[in-house]
């Protein structure tokens, strides 16, 4: 089986990374690219790689993230989460390969009570929210393959919540943190754990095409999130609670990003993992990414 992932520098890319080091997916040849080996917002590149190298799965993990960045460059923000996710669409629908595409709490308006099950209407209220959204539409109308909305991504490399406290906790006494704002945090190594049951569902026609929710068990607030992290790692900062209007951004963020996983959880049989228990694993990861290299001679 023949796995490109596009955006393989980011979060979800780089712990896909680490999985096909392990050497436990034998039956899955990855080509992992970026931006500088395969341009995904120009369909004849995308369609010349695509049968150059034989691919019969597609992992979509590229996506234009910077949230307040996208209310001030709407243009790069949909050219990236919606055109290059038709020209990936199309390409896949017309040579029958499987797309395995990923999106965002972001296309709800986070005004909900009950955890968001796939069926809910989106209401997206930001920029990247909408063009997260549009690009959505683009696999569901070219029934292209699968959609995997999750929520509050962290992991030890890129730029995320979970590190810029680890970080900042060490640097400063006090940190003021949002407590308003409740979900899911998830670790992108379990998402991409889950994402590598797909194409063999897929290989027995058990999947078609659809949308699924994933994120991590269990529900905090970005405050419950940043007391978590300095508990587990002895840090002595003290952590304020504030409210949303007391860090005013640009862009508009849900105030509820809650999922409900049961379609998921069924239809690939997953267990998946306490919030918790996958923030410990993964401060432990950044830890020992921290150590020196140490050459014995």
């Amino acid at each position: 089986m023949n796995i490109l992932v596009t955006g393989a520098n980011g979060q979800l890319g780089s712990e896909l990374k680490d999985l096909h080091s392990t050497g436990h997916y034998k039956d899955f040849r990855f080509r992992f690219t970026d931006a500088e080996d395969l341009d995904i917002t120009k369909k004849q590149e995308l369609e010349g790689y695509i049968k150059q190298h034989d691919i019969d799965t597609i992992i979509n993990c590229a996506a234009f993230t910077d949230v307040d960045g996208a209310e001030e460059n709407q243009e790069a923000a949909f050219l990236i989460n919606d055109t290059a996710v038709g020209y990936l669409s199309e390409t896949a629908s017309e040579n029958h390969i499987q797309l395995i595409h990923i999106s965002t709490d972001y296309v709800f308006d986070g005004r909900h009570y009950l955890p968001y099950k796939e069926t809910d209407t989106p209401s997206p209220q930001s920029v990247y929210g909408k063009s997260k959204r549009a690009g959505e539409q683009k696999v569901l109308e070219h029934q292209a393959g699968i959609i995997i909305r999750t929520a509050w991504l962290y992991s030890s490399y890129g730029k995320n919540f979970v590190k810029t406290i680890s970080r900042l906790s060490k640097e400063k006494d006090e940190l003021k943190v949002i407590y308003d704002q409740v979900g899911n945090p998830t670790h992108a190594g379990d998402l991409a754990e889950s994402i590598l049951k797909i194409p063999e569902k897929r290989k027995n026609n058990a999947i078609q095409t659809g949308i699924y929710h994933f994120a991590n068990e269990g529900v905090c607030s970005w405050y419950d999130l940043a007391m978590e992290i300095i508990e587990q790692e002895n840090t002595p900062s003290n952590i304020r609670p504030i409210e949303s209007k007391d860090w005013p951004t640009l862009a508009e963020r849900p105030h509820y990003s809650v999922f409900n996983k049961a379609k998921i959880k069924n239809e690939f049989g997953l267990t998946i993992p306490h919030w918790k228990e996958s923030l410990k694993k993964m401060l432990h990861k950044l830890f020992m990414l921290s150590l020196p290299i140490i050459l014995f001679l």
